[in-house]
């Protein structure tokens, strides 16, 4: 800490004016910046330094982080120029805000580096020392968990906490990525002892989910405004793959900020955001879920910060309505959920959730109530909000009538007949019983329940997902009753889903020659790693809404208690292997950028825990009446032809 200081020392006094940001007027960025600058600074020398003065559509200058007014004409429905539209033209020029370049700003910047030990070998020493200390710290957790530890102790304890809350917001601030001068995200991991850092120093939309949300509940919200509005004008690119382009209004997997020669001049360059749609992703599958976190986030973003503006913008509904014209298009499916490849989500390898996977439904259950809430009502919105409703009364009936398990449930298909040719028939989906694994017949509790993973005809994966359960509950996709009953079945299964760190992202893993027929011998998903029951840290921040909403703080703080035992001594990983999250992840990237927003995010619910409303929806009450109208209905009575006055309307 005292070489903090003194870096905060000599840097509040001595860096230029144009280095300070009016996004976060703390010191942490100041450093994180300079340190950034400094080593550009040595590498390119003068060049690096001229290419700081940017000017482009949206006015952003270098003088100042925060987002300026980009207009309402970002947005077009027609492809965009990459070096045209989002290129930040950067001229060159002998001074930044009146900041000689020469060689004499570039030996005041190395020079105060040295002073200041910002390189490379001090902040491995650095780090070296508070793991060290943290190490002593956790040595009295055993007297302080038991409820006899004195004053002292309890002191000692909960500054240990403050510390790694610090660490974790300086991480973050860290890997704020930069866009014109003004932040546009975070990078996916900043791992220094990672040789193949891949796309791990792009900004990925999933990604930046919980790390917008500590932003917003910290009260920093231009860099998620920033996000919002960029990834936006990134919809309408094209995107073309083998000659064929997917449906307008697909979202961006990630994207980065490139720097590139400026055309005519060798000595300058330009700033241009490169975006991934999944041509260039492992596997090349696009990514269903980016849009429906876009509109997730874009909702509390207005919420939490009050700027209902935003999503008031021509362009920005546009967006809206082309992702959610995206989803709802007509097909080929008889079912209301939406229909995609392995891969589409969080778990983006061959993990055989193709088809009607519960994490879609949940984000798309959830995009809709908040697309619903922000569309503004006019002429062109009646047939999408119309749709809109319609599925929301479809799809909610359908997941929580025959995705939700329970030992009731489970005994009833245990006992299906099969092959009924009947509107009436008890076994919809042609389900056999034999499907029922035994693990399952021993690990489903008496007392709780869940939503399978997918159903599909002949087939339920009755395997246990744990972002899909824990967003159905944030989302008032799962029924109260469900929503505890799935809370309860996390603290009846406690030391499969826990264990040594939150959180299972499915449980169990597929084993043998289950593992070798679905994931194609993968070897990152080998049992008990990565998507294959791997323990991800990230979902501390689901798991917390999801008990908030439900008053069930006290299941949230003890997963958050276990992770901070390890997190920071094991520097932030990606995630973690075996049945018991004993071992960091054998291919884990460390400093995982939503392993410590999540971390952040749950702290921060479980200080203020009215902050989630930003994220859950309640459950409609009229769509309720809709389902015991649908319930109560004779199947028979909706043949025939399609009238228009067949709709709820809600």
């Amino acid at each position: 800490m005292g070489t903090s200081k003194a870096v905060l020392h000599v840097l509040s006094g001595a860096v230029p004016q144009f280095l300070s940001s009016d996004m976060c007027s703390t010191n942490l960025d100041l450093v994180f910046y300079s340190k950034c600058l400094i080593k550009s600074a040595k590498k390119y020398g003068p060049k690096y330094l001229r290419s700081l003065k940017c000017s482009s559509m949206s006015g952003c200058r270098i003088e100042s982080y925060r987002s300026k007014h980009l207009g309402g004409g970002l947005y077009r429905n027609t492809t965009i120029d990459r070096l045209k539209l989002l290129s930040c033209k950067c001229q060159q020029a002998e001074s930044v805000s009146g900041v000689d370049t020469g060689r004499g700003n570039e030996a005041w910047f190395v020079d105060n580096a040295k002073k200041t030990n910002l390189n490379s070998s001090i902040n491995s020493q650095n780090i070296s020392e508070f793991d060290d200390a943290e190490q002593l710290k956790r040595e009295n957790e055993a007297s302080i968990s038991n409820g006899k530890a004195g004053t002292g102790t309890s002191t000692f304890a909960a500054a240990s906490v403050d510390s790694i809350e610090e660490e974790a917001w300086e991480l973050l601030k860290a890997s704020m990525v930069y866009y014109c001068g003004s932040p546009v995200g975070t990078i996916a991991a900043n791992d220094p002892t990672s040789s193949n850092v891949v796309n791990y120093d792009q900004v990925f939309i999933r990604d930046f989910i919980p790390s917008g949300i500590a932003f917003l509940l910290k009260g920093e919200y231009d860099i998620v405004r920033n996000f919002i509005l960029h990834t936006l004008q990134l919809q309408s690119w094209e995107k073309t793959m083998d000659c064929h382009s997917p449906g307008q209004g697909l979202m961006p997997a990630s994207f980065k900020v490139r720097t590139v020669p400026l055309d005519g001049d060798d000595l300058a360059t330009e700033e241009v955001l490169d975006p991934d749609f999944g041509e260039a992703a492992i596997g090349r599958v696009a990514p269903v879920d980016s849009g429906l976190w876009w509109i997730i986030l874009l909702r509390a973003y207005g919420k939490c910060s009050g700027d209902l503006s935003v999503q008031e913008r021509v362009d920005v509904q546009t967006g809206i309505k082309m992702i959610l014209r995206l989803c709802l298009a007509d097909g080929f499916d008889m079912f209301p959920t939406l229909l995609v490849t392995d891969g589409s989500c969080m778990i983006d390898r061959r993990m055989g959730i193709h088809g009607h996977p519960l994490e879609i439904q949940a984000l798309f259950y959830s995009a809709l109530l908040c697309a619903r809430e922000m569309l503004t009502p006019e002429d062109g919105s009646a047939d999408l909000l119309r749709a809109l409703n319609n599925r929301l009364v479809a799809l909610s009936f359908h997941i929580r009538e025959y995705y939700w398990i329970d030992m009731r449930k489970l005994n009833e298909i245990y006992r299906y007949k099969t092959e009924e040719y009947s509107y009436d028939a008890v076994n919809k989906f042609n389900i056999y019983p034999d499907q029922i694994s035994p693990w399952l017949v021993e690990w489903m509790p008496n007392k709780g329940g869940y939503l399978i993973g997918n159903l599909q005809p002949a087939h339920m994966d009755f395997r246990f997902f744990s972002l899909g359960n824990l967003w159905a509950v944030a989302s008032g996709l799962a029924t109260t009753a469900q929503s505890h009953a799935i809370l309860d079945l996390i603290e009846a299964k406690w030391t499969d889903l826990v264990a040594e760190m939150p959180f299972k992202i499915c449980y169990p893993a597929l084993e043998g020659q289950e593992w070798q027929i679905i994931t194609g011998c993968d070897p990152k998903n080998t049992p008990w790693s990565y998507h294959n029951g791997g323990s991800w840290p990230t979902l501390l921040w689901q798991l917390t809404v999801a008990c908030m909403k439900m008053n069930r703080p006290e299941i949230a703080a003890k997963a958050v208690s276990v992770a901070e035992k390890r997190l920071s001594r094991d520097k932030w990983p990606e995630y973690y292997d075996t049945k018991k999250a004993r071992f960091i992840g054998k291919q884990s990237q460390l400093f995982q950028t939503w392993s410590i927003a999540g971390y952040l995010v749950a702290k921060l619910l479980l200080a203020d825990p009215n902050a989630a409303k930003i994220l859950t929806t309640e459950e409609d009450s009229e769509l309720v009446n809709a389902f015991s109208c649908m319930i109560s209905a004779n199947p028979r009575r909706k043949r025939g032809p399609k009238s228009s006055k067949q709709t709820y309307i809600v």
